[in-house]
């Protein structure tokens, strides 16, 4: 029945200033009016609603103001590079600096590898790319780097 997730929501201030940035990060406009604006993460499969709300300054969570875009593992480890080039900073995450990641998350039996950063609002976003799934292997949160330099 499900097939994935076709959408999710996030809250802006400033309509075009959000637009912008979502185009910067490859994202491309699918619908635009007054109040909301969607863009396509992959056209036909998922996109990104953008509502201009003053209901912004709630404070973060995750389950709320958090979207993660999925990459591959071979483009998470250019991808702060990436968002430099863009003017986007990657910010600490889980403690982890930004020259600390990207980080691998230990959600056994699955791990991840992730890098956070903020859109204009300060909504939290993350490029997440799956290292593997269905392992159980306990381990603490740690950088990408050191991940791989454990496995060798």
């Amino acid at each position: 029945m499900i097939k994935g997730l076709y959408e999710a929501h996030l809250p802006v201030s400033d309509m075009k200033r959000s637009i912008d940035f979502y185009q910067k990060l490859g994202l491309e406009i699918a619908y635009v009016s007054e109040t909301v604006a969607f863009v396509w993460i992959e056209k036909g499969k998922s996109w990104l609603g953008l509502w201009e709300t003053d209901k912004v300054e709630i404070p973060y969570h995750a389950s709320i103001r958090h979207i993660a875009f999925q990459v591959e593992a071979e483009d998470i480890i250019e991808a702060k590079g990436w968002l430099k080039e863009k003017g986007i900073e990657v910010t600490e995450a889980f403690g982890f600096a930004p020259e600390r990641q990207p980080i691998v998350l230990p959600n056994n039996p699955q791990a991840h590898a992730c890098i956070y950063f903020d859109d204009p609002d300060g909504n939290v976003l993350e490029f997440i790319a799956p290292l593997r799934l269905d392992v159980k292997e306990e381990f603490e949160m740690m950088s990408l780097k050191d991940w791989y330099n454990r496995k060798n």
